[in-house]
């Protein structure tokens, strides 16, 4: 059963490259990245000029795959960015006791409508808690990142920075599966608009300044994403919390991308103990309040 199970997944991510999509091995039966983090990083193998992260690693390389799939059942990871992927991730509703509260779906229905489109027709995946993935390919030359709540409430994206889970993982919520459409879609012109980033104005602070602000600001990443790694049982969430409405200023302010923010807590998050859902959840709520509280550097009287 075993073979069975770890065949049907390489297959999945097989299946994955051969469509021109970078895939990465998932710790089995789970949506966490089986990869090496910064910290445990060996500095050995493909490491050995520096630390690489799942998106850098991510492979279409059918021998590679094989490799790793050999060791164990993984689920399989798709690293949007490098794939030319933009993902619509469709969640369903927190409360699911309320039945008539509407999921992402519902929501990204209604936004076609007005904008005067047919939901777009893609491949599709169904996720294991009922949600949808919605892949369309990235326009030349534009760079995206991940967004969240950008669009609509429960509607977010995944670009560069950003994975999602490939069809025929399983989780003990359910398994992974494609629904329709062989082909991903290109990305829909008004919904390129929506997601595509405001420029920032040209005046500002000179380029030592925003030099000095934005070294501060990755040394403050680095602690806090350390701090919310170390946090003991019971202070986790808090520790998360406090940690990303710290972060949202800078993020606010154009020091870092807020798809930076999000990896790396999300990371230390779920290398502490929280669960992925957990961990997303909290990073939404304290970065966009952090960003809404934020809108103007305290400059030094």
């Amino acid at each position: 059963m075993t073979h069975d199970v770890r065949s049907a997944l390489l297959n999945a991510a097989l299946d994955a490259a051969e469509r021109g999509w970078h895939v990465f091995p998932l710790r089995p039966g789970t949506k966490r990245p089986a990869l090496h983090g910064e910290a445990s990083c060996p500095g050995t193998g493909p490491c050995a000029s520096g630390h690489l992260k799942w998106e850098q690693r991510a492979t279409t390389d059918p021998d590679r795959i094989r490799a790793a799939w050999s060791r164990a059942p993984f689920n399989v990871g798709i690293a949007c960015g490098p794939s030319g992927l933009v993902v619509v991730d469709l969640d369903m509703p927190k409360d699911k006791s309320s039945s008539d509260a509407p999921g992402g779906a519902e929501t990204f229905r209604a936004l076609c409508e007005r904008a005067g489109h047919a939901v777009p027709a893609t491949y599709r995946t169904r996720t294991a808690s009922g949600g949808e993935h919605l892949y369309f390919t990235a326009p030349a030359g534009a760079r995206l990142t991940n967004t969240a709540g950008t669009i609509g409430e429960l509607v977010d994206t995944r670009a560069w920075g950003g994975y999602v889970v490939a069809a025929g993982s399983t989780t003990p919520a359910g398994t992974y599966e494609a629904l329709c459409g062989s082909e991903a879609a290109a990305l829909p012109g008004w919904l390129q608009s929506t997601l595509r980033p405001t420029p920032k104005p040209s005046h500002g602070p000179s380029v030592a300044v925003v030099g000095q602000y934005r070294r501060y600001a990755g040394v403050a990443l680095n602690d806090e994403a350390r701090n919310v790694a170390s946090a003991p049982s019971g202070a986790r969430n808090a520790v998360l919390l406090r940690a990303a409405r710290a972060l949202g200023r800078f993020v606010a302010w154009g020091d870092l991308p807020r798809h930076v923010v999000e990896e790396a807590l999300q990371e230390a998050g779920e290398a502490a103990g929280l669960s992925a859902a957990e961990c997303r959840s909290t990073l939404r709520s304290a970065l966009n309040w952090s960003i809404r509280h934020n809108h103007a550097r305290r400059q030094a009287a």
